[in-house]
């Protein structure tokens, strides 16, 4: 089984004193938003490998190194998206995050780290225009780090809707949802830089918007983690919603938890409440909440 941790929050950047402590004990539990609450067990014979989500590995490098030294494979997707602080107030800075990447990959192999530069998002202070540049100053810096940029435009759920209004009222920003050949466009041009750079773009859960080359995204791949283990992985396909490439895994995050406050996300309905949620944290607790 592969665990992914977690798409729902940044465990790595916030909530690694927990998950040290649930490997340990060789289970957590979830609860689950959609149904009733689960247990994922942790042990290393019933893992395959992990699928590590975050902005800031930093915190989570002693769990690093302890899985590689026990021989359990990981991927970390790190998101590097260099948005202006009105669009993300407190993730680190983009040249701090690369150098992370780096040496991701340097301690522990090139198929260790996956780039995301999503979503792509376009509002009076990120143009359609202005992601090209901003995408090729990201890529170069990340040059020999890593081998696949993951992108995806960003999509309106409630939650992203309702932090985008509480911008335009606080600071007048404001957004829109191009049309599909503008985004097409866009990844053409992002897929062309991204090799040039020896990187390969692919499209999360949106195929209709592959062009350039751009291929399918596979955030959940039991094939890297296989390569990064040195032996095969076997997982079965099976995506989280339409359009999604992953392998089969289990995830023990939770949404509403991440204090990054990035206004366009989909996991966090209010920026506010999920800084109140994560001070209430308890890492003694089998769940993180």
């Amino acid at each position: 089984m592969i665990v992914s941790a977690s798409y729902r929050t940044d465990i790595p950047a916030f909530y690694g004193a927990w998950f040290e402590r649930r490997l340990a004990a060789g289970f957590c539990t979830v609860r689950n938003p959609y149904g009733r609450p689960y247990t994922v067990r942790l042990d290393r014979e019933s893992v395959s490998g992990f699928v590590f989500w975050t902005r800031n590995a930093a915190p989570f490098r002693p769990v690093l190194d302890r899985l590689a030294s026990d021989g359990i494979p990981f991927v970390v997707h790190y998101t590097i998206t260099a948005y202006p602080r009105a669009l993300e107030t407190s993730v680190i800075d983009a040249a701090r995050a690369a150098e992370q990447v780096h040496a991701i990959a340097r301690d522990f192999g090139p198929r260790a780290a996956v780039w995301r530069c999503d979503p792509i998002i376009v509002t009076g202070a990120t143009p359609l225009s202005s992601h090209a540049e901003r995408f090729a100053r990201l890529a170069e810096g990340l040059a020999g780090a890593v081998d696949e940029a993951v992108l995806s435009f960003a999509s309106f759920y409630r939650k992203t809707r309702r932090n985008l209004a509480a911008a335009n009222r606080t600071s007048g920003l404001t957004w829109e949802d191009p049309a599909v050949g503008r985004k097409r466009g866009v990844v053409a041009e992002l897929a062309a830089t991204a090799r040039e750079f020896g990187i390969e773009a692919t499209i999360c859960a949106q195929p209709g918007l592959a062009a350039g080359g751009a291929g399918k995204a596979r955030c959940i791949d039991a094939s890297r983690l296989g390569d990064v283990a040195g032996r095969p992985i076997a997982a079965r396909e099976k995506g989280n919603r339409p359009g999604c490439a992953c392998h089969e895994s289990r995830d023990i995050g939770a949404y509403d938890s991440c204090p990054h406050g990035c206004i366009y996300c989909y996991a966090v309905a209010s920026p506010r409440a999920a800084r109140a949620r994560h001070a209430r944290h308890d890492p003694e607790s089998p769940s993180l909440f």
